[in-house]
C-alpha cells in the first residue's frame, strides 16, 4: 500500500507482556494508524493469537495492502521467530508465530526480538542513528537489549544474541524466570519492582527508581567494558517513565564501572522515539531484518 503522499506501508506489531501494539508504518517511519489492546493473561495459545489477529484485522484495508509485517517479541525464540516463548507470556511456549502470521495476513513476514527490533528503529531514525556501535535496551514489563557492532545487529546462534536482561547484577539476588539468581530482568524490570515494593512500578519511591537506575547502569558497564560501546539508548515504560532519576543514577553507575581507556565516558541516553519506539522498531524488522 502507499499512502497519499506516495509512501509504502508495512504492518508493525510489537508484542509485549502487557500490551499487543499493531500499527501502519511509512517508509519514514511515521506511524499512520494504531492499535493497541491488553495483552490476555490466563488464556491458551491460541486465544492469545486470535486476540492479535484481530487487532492486526481491525487495521482494515491499511493491513491488507501494506508490502510486509514486521515484528517485535519478546524472546527466548528461534532465529526468524519461527517459534517464539516469551518468559512474561507464559501461553506461548514454542509458539509457531512466523508461520501463524504468515498465514493470517497472507504477506511476508519477519520476526525478531522486540528489542532488537527498538536497536534497529533508533540506528535508523532514533538516538543512535549514524552511530555504528551501541546496545539498545528496554527496561520494561521485562528488560530485553539489542547490540550493534560495526553497524551490523548481532544476531547470536538462534538470533538471540543481545539479551542483557539476563546479564547479573545482584549475584545473590532474587530469581529469575530463567532460572538464575540476580539477573537484571530479576531485580530492575517492573515485574521485579512490583514484587519487591508491593505496589505498581509507576508509584516507585525515590529510592527504588535510582536503584533501578544503577542496576540497569552496571549492566551497561558491563557491555561497555566487554564489546567496545560508547552509547546505550534506553526506552520502555519503567525508564522513560522514572525519567532523570533513572539516568543519572544509570550514568553514574557506568562511570564507576566503565573505567578502560575504551569504554571510559560511556553515554546512556533515552530513547529518541519514546512510545513510538516498538512499533517503529517492529516496522524495521520488515524493512531491514
Amino acid at each position: 500500500m502507499t499512502t497519499p503522499g506516495g509512501t509504502e506501508t508495512v504492518v508493525a506489531v510489537d508484542i509485549g507482556g502487557t500490551k499487543l501494539a499493531v500499527g501502519i508504518v511509512g517508509r519514514d517511519g511515521r506511524i499512520h494508524e494504531r492499535r493497541l489492546v491488553p495483552t490476555p493473561r490466563d488464556v491458551d495459545a491460541d486465544a492469545l493469537f486470535d486476540t492479535l489477529a484481530a487487532a492486526i484485522d481491525d487495521l482494515g484495508d491499511a493491513a491488507r495492502h501494506a508490502s510486509a509485517v514486521g515484528v517485535g517479541c519478546g524472546g527466548p525464540m528461534t532465529r526468524g521467530g519461527e517459534t517464539v516463548s516469551p518468559l512474561n507470556i507464559p501461553a506461548w511456549r514454542d509458539f509457531p508465530l512466523r508461520a501463524r502470521l504468515t498465514e493470517h495476513c497472507r504477506l511476508p513476514v519477519r520476526v525478531d526480538n522486540d528489542a532488537k527490533a527498538l536497536a534497529r528503529g533508533e540506528g535508523w531514525i532514533g538516538a543512535a542513528a549514524g552511530v555504528r556501535d551501541f546496545i539498545a535496551m528496554v527496561v520494561s514489563t521485562g528488560v530485553g537489549g539489542g547490540i550493534v557492532v560495526d553497524g551490523r545487529l548481532l544476531e547470536g546462534t538462534a538470533g538471540n544474541a543481545g539479551h542483557i536482561g539476563h546479564v547479573i547484577v545482584e549475584p545473590d539476588g532474587a530469581i529469575c524466570g530463567c532460572g538464575a539468581h540476580g539477573c537484571v530482568e530479576a531485580e530492575a524490570s517492573g515485574t521485579a519492582i512490583t514484587r519487591i515494593t508491593g505496589r505498581p512500578p509507576a508509584e516507585a519511591s525515590p529510592e527504588v527508581r535510582a536503584r533501578t537506575g544503577r542496576l540497569v547502569g552496571r549492566a551497561i558497564a558491563s557491555v561497555a567494558n566487554l564489546l567496545d560501546l560508547q552509547l546505550a539508548v534506553v526506552s520502555g515504560s519503567v525508564a522513560l517513565g522514572y525519567g532523570d532519576a533513572f539516568f543519572e543514577a544509570a550514568q553514574a553507575e557506568i562511570d564507576a564501572r566503565s573505567r578502560l581507556d575504551f569504554s571510559r565516558g560511556t553515554r546512556v541516553v533515552p530513547g529518541a522515539l519514546r512510545d513510538d519506539g516498538p512499533l517503529v522498531g517492529a516496522a524495521a524488522v520488515a524493512r531491514f531484518g
